[in-house]
């Protein structure tokens, strides 16, 4: 029973790899490390999602995308999505792949480890040159701000580090 319950929450979880950030279409949500628990218990599955920032106004939308992405696993009857704030996203949880597809989208990932309060250095995803300047430290959404590459003449946006305050 108990492989038959880890081979669903793997299921369940490369089913979660699909479901992209509604911002950043190149990034899962896993990539991002909001998936903080999942149990599979008979057929229904709970998700727990940790938010990148709480008042984040996808979250709704993040909600309907994983429960839409569950429908299509063989042995799921049901799906609960919950938004947990403890422990606290941070930056940290971003894998590796998730970094990588950020770059792609022209977004600067955030240092890995940031100590909070901290100055960050930040590379241009374009040429990687960190000889940038911040036009704005608020960008379209909370989570990012402007720069522009003096190298290769690029505006871009950089995600804003969060790290634990614990």
């Amino acid at each position: 029973m108990s492989e038959l319950k880890n081979s669903m929450t793997d299921t369940v979880m490369d089913a979660l790899g699909d479901v992209k950030d509604p911002e950043i279409a190149s990034v899962s949500i896993l990539d991002l490390g909001m998936i903080h628990e999942v149990e599979v218990t008979d057929g229904k599955v709970k998700v727990s999602v940790l938010p990148t920032f709480s008042g984040c106004p996808a979250l709704h939308i993040i909600e309907r995308d994983i429960k839409k992405a569950l429908e299509t696993v063989a042995g799921i009857e049901s799906a609960e999505v919950n938004f947990v704030f403890t422990p606290s996203w941070t930056t940290d949880r971003i894998t590796q792949e998730g970094r990588e597809r950020l770059k792609e989208f022209g977004i600067s990932p955030p240092p890995a480890n940031h100590v909070m309060g901290e100055p960050w250095e930040i590379d241009c995803p374009y040429c990687g040159s960190t000889y940038v300047t911040m036009e704005n430290i608020f960008g379209p959404t909370a989570c990012r701000s402007i720069l522009y590459c003096k190298s290769c003449k690029n505006p871009f946006e950089a995600m804003k580090p969060v790290a634990d305050m614990g």
